[in-house]
């Protein structure tokens, strides 16, 4: 991809948007960035590129000329159906995002692309530890917090990106071919985005959508709306199920985990991984798929497999207190992500739930919560909405707070020795937090506080 010289306009001045501006400057690009919020509201991000010359500015509202503009790289935030945006598609100008620049400019890489609405981040860092203890050269990178674009700039020929990939980021692709894909699972999720499941869907088929015969999508059985994308992908389709034997893929058979793709393997019992319930079942034999079809030893997948530790904010244990045990799913940012949290424990629960609305439902969640969740803490701006549905459902026991610290001691009164604290809020973070790190640690420094 040639940078010299391209006006480029840079939307969306966050995380990735920051690592884009010094590579397209690396590459001296001319560079226009844009962002709805205004000069003062950015004040601190600004400052991080004060020192490269030439940028220009528009702040606060969106361009409304970009008959000067050759490319546009768009930041996952930014909705594909702005006014100005579909300005842009028509007009055929070049529309891309940070994952697919850092894919253009990569020296030979072997890119892992991994997405689904629930486990990503789970499997991402897990895959990524496998890759590594194999003596690849390995960066974990994407929506997991690490920009693509710094990894490839940072690395060798030849190195491996296993990335998550929101299906914000899977918008803005355009030629990028990851060597092995996955979709984890489909559940509803992000419809103030995509507006539609349809769309939702299609979005997460993009990861797939320029594979051919010599590469991998590893996909979920026992998921069928994951199941079904089979049919559209042209690269060797390989299943995972927990449900079912299959006649080839990973799958469960008499409590052992088994990979037969070219040939049968006891991998281990399901007994030994080291990340408890069905959920992150899912998440291993996912990563163990991705690892085996890129070549690595059996043997140090199973090894990881057994002494993997749970990536922070999802299922993190906090600490025990007066026999009560705190747990950190602030990941857990959908009503289904929720459930999976909930089917992992059999001990009653005390469930810190709500936050930003999705435009989710949660009739589904409560109704299995209802198993061995006694009592509901709920805050955010979703708080009214669950609190409905819970009632009509049958829940009684529903606390009301303002904020996390008020949470935390709610349920320090109310907890039994056995019980289990758990935050997983089924929501977003946005309003009262910046993202679901933030909110995780508020949670563990008041559990901490106790």
């Amino acid at each position: 991809m040639e940078l010299k010289g391209k006006k480029v306009l840079l939307v969306g001045l966050a995380k990735t948007g920051i690592s884009t501006i010094k590579c397209l400057a690396k590459y001296g690009a001319d560079i226009t960035v844009n962002d709805i919020k205004t000069e003062d509201q950015l004040e601190e991000i600004i400052a991080e590129i004060k020192d490269i010359d030439g940028i220009k500015y528009i702040l606060g509202h969106h361009p409304e000329d970009i008959a000067d503009i050759d490319m546009v790289v768009v930041s996952p935030g930014v909705p594909l159906d702005l006014p100005f945006i579909k300005k842009v598609i028509e007009e055929n100008k070049e529309l891309i995002g940070e994952v697919e620049l850092a894919y253009e400019l990569a020296n030979k890489p072997y890119f892992v692309g991994i997405t689904g609405t629930n486990g990503k981040t789970t499997t991402t860092s897990l895959t990524g530890e496998i890759f590594e203890k194999s003596g690849k050269e390995t960066y974990v990178v994407g929506n997991i917090g690490n920009p693509v674009i710094d990894a490839v700039q940072a690395a060798n020929e030849g190195a491996s990106f296993v990335t998550e990939l929101s299906s914000f980021q899977l918008e803005s692709i355009k030629d990028f071919k990851p060597s092995v894909s996955a979709v984890l699972n489909i559940t509803e999720d992000h419809m103030n985005r995509h507006h539609t499941m349809e769309n939702y869907i299609d979005a997460k088929a993009r990861v797939f959508m320029n594979q051919d015969k010599n590469d991998f999508c590893v996909l979920n059985y026992d998921d069928e709306l994951t199941r079904a994308l089979a049919e559209k992908c042209n690269a060797n389709v390989v299943f995972f199920s927990r449900l079912e034997k299959l006649e080839k893929g990973i799958y469960v058979e008499n409590g052992d985990i088994i990979i037969d793709i070219d040939e049968k393997i006891n991998l281990m019992k399901v007994c030994e991984l080291s990340l408890p319930g069905g959920h992150n079942l899912e998440n291993c034999m996912a990563a163990a798929a991705m690892s085996y079809v890129s070549g690595i030893d059996i043997e140090v997948i199973r090894e990881v497999l057994k002494t993997f530790k749970a990536v922070e904010h999802r299922l993190e244990f906090v600490k025990e207190v007066e026999g009560v045990k705190y747990v950190n799913d602030s990941k857990g940012t959908n009503p289904d992500s929720t459930i999976k949290a909930v089917q992992a424990y059999e001990n009653p629960i005390i469930l810190i739930a709500g936050g930003y609305d999705k435009g989710s439902t949660y009739d589904e969640l409560l109704e299995i919560a209802k198993k061995n969740v006694k009592t509901l803490v709920l805050l955010g701006q979703t708080a009214d909405k669950i609190e409905e549905a819970a009632r009509r459902i049958g829940f009684t026991d529903i606390h009301r707070v303002e904020d996390m610290k008020e949470a935390v001691k709610t349920c320090h009164d109310i907890a039994k020795k056995g019980d289990i604290v758990l935050l997983s809020p089924a929501c977003a973070s946005w309003g009262m937090y910046k993202n679901f790190e933030v909110r995780g640690k508020d949670f563990k420094d008041n559990v901490n506080n106790l």
